[in-house]
């Protein structure tokens, strides 16, 4: 069900949800308030689309702000998505021209559920120190896409910005390929690692933070180096090779096809994993999934000055 209502007050947006729920029976169980800041002119229908999704596993009350001309009319245009349209959740998008768009945590502030927490996601482009943005500041977790702001360097401004609460689906996106290299040197525990290389494309922050998280685990430098960005492989797998030397034998975890890793162990067998790319609606279930501070990527940021580049 997807209720239009144009030139609307976010009083009238609170009267229709509050009705919506009185007339049509609809369940009250919402565990967070998620709001999403974008730009008209992104592909609105795509976030929509992942969030959707996202929140199948998070039911929420969604609120998508998209931004038009600042310089326009001021106007808040809004469109209520209800019951199966809005998956397990409710959401309300809105449109914002003029002063509005400087205004987002007032415009905001009378729909965010009561006793909930409230996480801040900025899909495209976000604020370069996200917690002291004004949604940032009421928002327990604020999540950013450095792959989709590749502008300048996006891994200096998450680490000069860092706030406990901040975290970014780069980090998120090689989830499960941390999980593979944490098992693979399993098999070499208490052996010395003496030197540490991982390689992928060059404007793809997911390696970057990948050999910032090796940096702070192992202890040791980690050397980054490119890889050409001829094929499909490189976006499906962020990281195409990672060496671990050790003195008995190094091991290596390569992207074989767009959707297989190997892992290479000294005196075992290789061993296949399935692997394909995270989309943006995984990703961002994960980070809906632990709204507490995330120590891990905090330490990754960290381990950024110990990465070097071939």
């Amino acid at each position: 069900m997807i209720i239009p209502l144009p030139n609307t007050s976010t009083r009238e947006i609170s009267a229709t949800l509050l009705d919506a729920h009185d007339n049509y029976s609809l369940a009250t169980g919402r565990v967070l308030t998620l709001i999403v800041v974008a730009a008209a002119s992104d592909d609105v229908d795509s976030i929509l689309v992942s969030v959707r999704d996202a929140t199948q596993e998070h039911p929420a009350r969604v609120l998508v702000m998209l931004l038009g001309d600042p310089a326009a009319p001021t106007t808040l245009d809004a469109e209520c998505i209800l019951t199966a349209d809005a998956g397990a959740s409710e959401m309300v998008v809105m449109h914002l021209g003029g002063e509005l768009t400087a205004n987002l945590d007032a415009v905001v502030t009378p729909l965010i559920l009561p006793d909930t927490p409230i996480a801040a996601w900025w899909p495209t482009t976000a604020p370069a120190c996200p917690a002291q943005a004004p949604l940032g500041n009421i928002a327990q977790r604020r999540i950013t896409n450095a792959r989709r702001n590749v502008s300048g360097n996006a891994l200096l401004r998450l680490s000069n910005g860092y706030t406990p609460g901040d975290s970014d689906m780069m980090w998120s996106r090689i989830t499960p390929w941390r999980g593979i290299v944490a098992s693979a040197s399993d098999r070499h525990q208490g052996e010395d690692i003496t030197a540490v290389t991982i390689s992928g494309p060059v404007d793809n922050p997911s390696v970057d933070i990948a050999a910032g998280w090796l940096a702070s685990s192992l202890g040791v430098d980690v050397t980054r180096c490119p890889a050409p960005p001829t094929s499909e492989i490189i976006e499906n797998v962020p990281i195409t090779e990672l060496r671990l030397c050790y003195e008995r034998g190094d091991i290596v975890v390569s992207v074989i096809d767009e959707h297989t890793v190997r892992v290479s162990v000294p005196g075992s067998p290789d061993s296949y994993v399935a692997m394909t790319a995270r989309t943006d609606a995984e990703c961002l279930a994960e980070e809906l999934r632990h709204l507490d501070p995330d120590t891990a990527y905090s330490r990754a940021l960290q381990g950024l000055s110990h990465v070097k580049e071939s």
